[in-house]
């Protein structure tokens, strides 16, 4: 019959629905298993709890991203010159092609803003192709089929294997169901379901057996499922809220050029008010000293800075692709240098998200399993406390090959090899299984033909294991059972040790348990293995009561094994001074079995739990989190509350993950990386890096290459900005000196975008130092001028300054002495600008090396520094000496002598540079000693 359509009571918001049973969730939400609700009742939810689809925030569009590019002090700074200079222009009849030219490098500059900060976000949009499959329910008493956005709480849904569930639900029943959860709790391995189970409120999302999620698959079994949850209530939608709640910031890179926008455009002002105000008491022209200003704000701008910057990031995003690691946003390379903590999953990441045999155990022998992934290569050696000796085959121990046999047959798995490949089709644990037997040359194929199987006990969640009828080889048939050692162990009367079966001793069962407890204590997951034989095929088929007076053969302990790779990138995190933790959903034991065999852990660390952590305030957190190197049984609200109390101590935190569940964390933390083969959609969506190879050792690749790439941006800028001084210094100089504007803004474009540009771009190249992943890591709060690298610009600037200056004083007195009047300030004003141009040549030779002169250096490791300074020579030649490029720049020519002259003095900077280094050296020698 139909039901009345009711208004419902739900369930108060601290419910936790696994702690209810089935009847009382029915009753919470006036449900009927049988029925469902009907049609009134699904309109009146709908309206209440809306659509069952996950809701995007607002966020800026591309127009107001676009316009946020021109907010940049320095922009505004530049806009303002182009502005007061193109009035300039017009008011003197004069083309205005300075205002045209510092335009277009304003625009240039905000479109490469614009296209590094547009990687629209899909983390969302990915989240919603998981979250609207077709889905079967019960409504008026009848079975439909609806699009998953119509659900509502109080619907009957039906699962069956291979469907994605839609919603987030209570079991109201259930047969032998098995849920992959991987999207949400990171784990791989497929979780039974139980309808009949009442948990704990405190029960972590891995843990509630009685619930299914939206967004996970069913794996095997049907279902009845009671929806519970919708939208942006579900867990899923929860996650949808976590990623649009973590808000973006600046990457230490973009905070330094704001700082050092900040600190350039409030120098600059401050030495234009000085030479304006000096200039108006020594009654100058006021226009003259407006185009003296607007020449030293175009200068104090290093203007080719931002697209240099970008250059280098996508260069260094070239070479990190060569070493597997594919950079989604450019700022994310130089970040690397800096990450201090990082925060890595457990399956898949650390591990090879393959279920590997470790050991085995019988009533005589213990065994350890060598071999990697599902490759069946493998030892069995016997473990040193063990009186046997080591070199022996497994064929020669009945009882193991009995065992490996009942790996074979208890198996439903495929084990196969592709393109050179092993891999499994079907469960990774009973591909395990398989692999095992095949190390123990007991062939699945082989031995599956040979005895065919004949019927079959599935496994179920209230007996815990699988049992199998097959033909013997020689006569009669044998029933092979699986499943949880101590349930398993309950239905033996016997044991086999060697080629005898004995009745089993109390003494016998109590050493199966403590070898259980041994290889669970490792964190191993551990079956146990039994069989019986039959002379006739029991009547009516093989059934539970079967599974009785079974003979023990032994336990088997498997593990989600560890990377190889990954033990020695684990050390050279450290070596960096970079901390590795380890953040999963795992149980507790195996997730500190896997971190102390990688060296992430040791013993006697503690592990803390999601539910330790649940109970934790801020502060508690706060104070535990830097002597945590692992969370256990942790949910995405954990992940990212851990990641973020990092940051609070000042740590600088790269997350590694590839599920779901990891994506609000990815997005929180300053370096978010996404598994490539492993990862869901929305995972790499939400991070900043993706590892093409799923290899932790890859992120220790690519924070080496960002620490190059930072290595190299500090040089350049030293370059570029020491440069820059030199031209304010020199321009300022001019009018105190009596003397007019030696440079126009065209001619400070030049230098600033070409002149120092190109080279800046070829010191982005420089090679790695030796000791790069020998040194902790840069402090992400470091000063942009930290380290000696303002007193350098400044000293350099002033250097730069005094020799060209010099070189002004000398032109003008020659120029004036030997030409007209008409040509004197063209030809001195020139020479000003090639000498400018030359010397930073010089700088860009001599800054490679800090410490190793130019001639100790080997020219080979950088070509392209000689090429673009041979380049950039060649072209303000051109400017001087080819008459169309002459008359456009406002130069004139110069003769040979006076061209030797700027040489002359433009190797002076050369020469101070090299001595500079020889007294580091003397000083460097003088403290060792």
């Amino acid at each position: 019959m139909a039901l009345e359509t009711k208004d419902i009571t739900p369930a108060p918001p601290v419910a936790r629905w696994h702690t209810f049973t089935a009847d009382e969730s029915l009753e919470l939400l006036q449900s009927d298993p049988d029925q469902g609700i009907t049609s009134q009742e699904v309109a009146a939810r709908f309206e209440r709890y809306g659509a069952n689809e996950l809701v995007e925030k607002a966020g800026r569009s591309s127009l107001k991203i676009f316009i946020d590019q021109f907010t940049n002090i320095m922009l505004i700074m530049l806009m303002a010159v182009a502005v007061v200079s193109a009035v300039l222009d017009i008011r003197d009849n004069e083309f205005p092609k300075d205002a045209i030219a510092i335009s277009s490098i304003v625009l240039l500059n905000g479109i490469l803003g614009y296209m590094q900060e547009t990687n629209a976000e899909k983390a969302l949009a990915a989240l919603k192709r998981m979250s609207s499959p077709k889905v079967r329910v019960i409504r008026n008493g009848e079975v439909i089929e609806i699009n998953g956005k119509e659900l509502v709480p109080g619907d009957v849904m039906l699962l069956e294997a291979g469907v994605q569930i839609a919603a987030d639900g209570r079991l109201l029943d259930e047969q032998n169901l098995q849920v992959r959860e991987s999207a949400l709790t990171g784990e791989a391995e497929a979780v039974n379901k139980e309808a009949k189970l009442v948990l704990e409120e405190e029960a972590s999302l891995g843990d509630r057996l009685n619930c299914v999620y939206q967004g996970t698959e069913v794996v095997q079994g049907r279902a009845k499922v009671l929806v519970t949850k919708t939208g942006m209530q579900t867990e899923l939608g929860k996650i949808a809220a976590l990623i649009q709640d973590v808000e973006n910031e600046d990457t230490p890179l973009q905070q330094r050029m704001t700082q050092l926008g900040n600190v350039l455009v409030s120098g600059s002002l401050a030495l234009v008010a000085l030479v304006v105000l000096v200039g108006m008491l020594n009654k100058g022209n006021f226009g003259d000293l407006l185009k003296t200003s607007l020449s030293m704000a175009v200068a104090v701008v290093p203007e080719g800075l931002p697209a240099v910057v970008t250059v280098t990031l996508a260069l260094g995003t070239q070479r990190m692709v060569r070493r597997n690691a594919l950079i989604r946003r450019l700022p994310a390379v130089e970040t690397l240098g800096s990450v201090t903590t990082i925060c890595s999953d457990k399956t898949g990441t650390l591990t090879q998200n393959k279920m590997v045999v470790q050991g085995i155990r019988t009533g005589l022998h213990s065994l350890q399993v060598t071999g990697d992934g599902y490759a069946p290569i493998g030892k069995f050696n016997v473990l040193e406390n063990s009186s046997e000796d080591s070199n022996f085959a497994v064929n020669n121990i009945p009882e193991v090959q009995q065992l490996l046999m009942a790996c074979v047959f208890c198996n439903d798995a495929i084990l196969q090899q592709k393109n050179g490949e092993w891999i499994i089709i079907g469960d990774p644990t009973e591909g395990a299984l398989l692999v095992l037997a095949s190390k123990g040359g007991c062939e699945a194929a082989e031995w599956q033909h040979r005895m065919p199987r004949v019927f079959e006990v599935p496994f179920s969640s209230e007996r815990k294991r699988m049992s199998v009828l097959v033909q013997g080889e020689h006569g009669g048939n044998v029933m092979f059972c699986k499943g949880s050692p101590e349930l398993t162990l309950e239905c033996c009367t016997h044991i086999q040790i060697g080629d005898q079966i004995h009745e089993i001793a109390d003494h016998q069962r109590q050493n199966v348990l403590t070898q259980n407890n041994e290889l669970a204590s490792r964190g191993l997951r551990v079956l146990g293995f039994a069989y019986r034989t039959f002379s006739d095929l029991p009547e009516g088929g093989l059934t539970e009561n079967d599974e009785s007076n079974l003979i023990w053969l032994g336990l088997v302990g498997m593990l989600d094994a560890p990377r190889p790779e990954v033990r020695d990138a684990v050390k050279r995190c450290r070596e960096a001074g970079i901390r590795p933790v380890m953040i999963t959903g795992d149980h507790q034991l195996t997730a500190k079995a896997i971190a102390i065999d990688l060296g992430i852990a040791r013993e006697g660390d503690h592990v803390l739990t999601g539910r330790e952590l649940e109970r934790m305030t801020s502060e508690d957190l706060d104070r535990e989190v830097n002597l945590v190197n692992v969370y256990a049984r942790v949910s995405p609200e954990h992940k990212l509350r851990i990641v973020q109390a990092l940051q609070r101590q000042h740590q600088f935190v790269a997350m590694t993950g590839d599920g779901v569940n990891d994506a609000p964390a990815l997005k929180q933390a300053d370096i978010g990386i996404a598994m490539g083969i492993t990862g869901t959609d929305v995972s790499k969506e939400a991070s900043d890096m993706i590892l093409l190879d799923d290899n932790f050792a890859t992120i220790v690749a690519a924070t080496e290459e960002g620490r190059v790439v930072y290595t190299n941006i500090r040089r350049f800028i030293k370059y570029i900005l020491g440069s820059n001084i030199g031209e304010v210094i020199t321009i300022a100089a001019a009018p105190m000196l009596g003397l007019t504007v030696p440079l126009i803004p065209l001619q400070i474009l030049w230098m600033n975008l070409v002149t120092d540009g190109l080279p800046a771009l070829a010191l982005a190249v420089e090679p790695a130092e030796p000791n790069v992943m020998q040194r902790p890591p840069v402090d992400p709060r470091e000063n942009i001028f930290a380290r000696g690298m303002g007193a350098y610009m400044v000293r350099i600037g002033i250097v730069l300054a005094i020799i060209t200056i010099a070189l002004m004083a000398w032109a003008h007195g020659y120029t004036t002495t030997h030409f007209d009047e008409i040509y004197n300030k063209e030809r001195w004003a020139t020479m000003v600008f090639t000498t400018l141009c030359l010397a930073q040549m010089g700088h860009a030779i001599a800054i490679r090396s800090n410490t190793q002169l130019t001639i100790e250096l080997d020219p080979r490791t950088n070509l392209y520094v000689w090429g673009s300074v041979i380049m950039t020579t060649v072209l303000q030649l051109v400017l001087i000496y080819v008459e169309p490029f002459r008359n456009f720049f406002g130069t004139h020519l110069i003769s040979t002598t006076e061209l030797a002259v700027c040489v002359g003095f433009s190797s002076l900077m050369f020469v101070w540079i090299e001595l500079e280094k020889l007294v580091i050296r003397w000083w460097l020698w003088k403290r060792q000693a």
